[in-house]
């Protein structure tokens, strides 16, 4: 396994960061407990959740059974860098969800109890509350820091700008502030590359892409076991498939001459982006897991990257995007 440090942070964590949205609706509890053995056998030691994770309002399904699996003991909780997330709808009433003090306070004391831990070593807004001013936001987050519950600070689904608010709301409170945002990146989605990408090196933010593989499509159908096994994927990415036919085609050609799997392909060019710290990988099952290993030992060259350029084109740095 390769290891990196997240954003500015001494925190190191594994290239590839085990992503459990799957764990309870998509895979059994069983099925969940060995892909995570599996996963620290290979040195992952890196692992993202969140509290809406299960998608049955209020219940924190995959919290639950990840928490079960740390009290299993041998180390499973040391060993783990854990991140979770603050945000979703856990409850009807009005502040149950988003990002007030009091929402915060609660929703890290429920992932607490169902993690079945005394800390968070990431926790992350799930997306911005544009109703709640920073300095609140940032002063609950530093009474969890203070209090050992939360070592370091994280964001999703952020937009540059609201990246450079956060950070700079954090710098007058002097904490440490953001240290990672994940963002929705891959070879088909580059928007972040205008400004979400800049904010974070300029800030300093190790940069986890969720969706590397455009659920499934980029995978194309050369790796059995996949995502583009589930009839849910099929049917949900049929417009994006038939939107990206042609790159697609390309695509695959590309990868053939290769002699690499698509889903490694795009992987490995997402660990070669700017600020990307790990690329979160989603498994069903061991299968899916241990094959997503090819994409480290992959090193695309120059040559390479460029025809993925031609074959899905990207962004420059906004305004040159868009202006002189």
């Amino acid at each position: 396994m390769k290891y990196a440090q997240l954003g500015r942070s001494g925190l190191k964590v594994s290239r590839l960061c085990l992503g459990t949205m799957n764990f309870g609706p998509e895979t059994s509890e069983s099925d969940s407990f060995a892909i995570m053995d599996a996963a620290l056998e290979h040195g992952i030691n890196f692992f993202d959740t969140a509290n809406v994770y299960g998608w049955k309002t209020g219940e924190g399904i995959t919290e639950h059974i990840l928490g079960r699996w740390f009290k299993q003991g041998g180390g499973r909780r040391e060993k783990v860098v854990l991140a979770t997330k603050v945000y979703g709808e856990m409850g009807k009433w009005p502040n149950q969800s988003r990002l007030s003090a009091l929402h915060i306070r609660e929703a890290c004391e429920a992932s607490l109890r169902r993690l079945e831990t005394d800390h968070l070593d990431l926790y992350q807004m799930h997306h911005v509350d544009r109703a709640t001013p920073w300095e609140e936001i940032f002063l609950a987050l530093e009474i969890l820091m203070k209090q050992g519950k939360v070592i370091y600070l994280g964001s999703s689904n952020f937009a540059g700008w609201h990246i450079a608010q956060a950070s700079e709301a954090a710098r007058r409170q002097g904490l440490l502030g953001l240290i990672a945002e994940q963002s929705k990146y891959n070879l088909l989605t580059r928007a972040v590359e205008l400004e979400v990408l800049p904010a974070c090196q300029s800030y300093g933010l190790g940069v986890i892409p969720w969706s590397p593989l455009a659920s499934g499509v980029l995978a194309l159908k050369g790796r059995t076991g996949g995502s583009t096994d589930s009839r849910r994927n099929r049917d949900f990415t049929k417009p994006l498939r038939d939107k990206h036919a042609e790159a697609l085609e390309r695509y695959g050609a590309f990868c053939a001459k290769l002699g690499k799997e698509p889903a490694d392909v795009a992987i490995a060019w997402l660990l070669t982006r700017p600020a990307v710290s790990a690329t979160i990988i989603g498994p069903r099952t061991i299968e899916q897991l241990t094959t997503s290993l090819g994409a480290l030992e992959l090193e695309l060259d120059e040559a390479s990257l460029a025809e993925l350029d031609s074959i899905f084109p990207g962004h420059k740095t906004a305004p040159e995007d868009y202006a002189w």
